[in-house]
């Protein structure tokens, strides 16, 4: 069974750099049609979609966040990474990594790291 663990800093700083890494187990990030994406709940708002990476390593981006964020992985080590640049409070959120067999459709989760942006 797949299982998807987020890590990363719980604060930062507004104007700097939000780094979070998904760490997989149980299956592989390269496995086909196999799509992970990062996805986000501000506090008392819905589920955010922020991108992909699928299998092959094709990236897509929510068009909203696409001037600030990036998402790679290592293969190496099964993770995924997300970047998101030049943070603000509004950035404030629960986020999550996911897998799903298709776009936008999620059959794991992990358990979601909150990151609060404040000075």
């Amino acid at each position: 069974q797949v299982q998807l663990q987020e890590s990363g800093p719980g604060l930062v700083k507004p104007s700097q750099t939000l780094s979070l890494t998904c760490t997989v187990s149980g299956g592989s990030i390269t496995t086909n049609y196999h799509y992970w994406s990062w996805i986000r709940q501000p506090p008392g708002k819905g589920l955010e979609w922020m991108g992909v990476i699928d299998f092959s390593g094709s990236i897509h981006y929510s068009p909203s966040l696409k001037s600030r964020t990036s998402i790679s992985r290592d293969t190496s080590k099964n993770q995924l990474f997300l970047h998101v640049f030049s943070v603000t409070p509004e950035d404030t959120a629960l986020y999550y990594c996911a897998k799903g067999p298709w776009y936008w459709q999620y059959d794991y989760w992990g358990q979601g790291t909150q990151v609060t942006v404040s000075s």
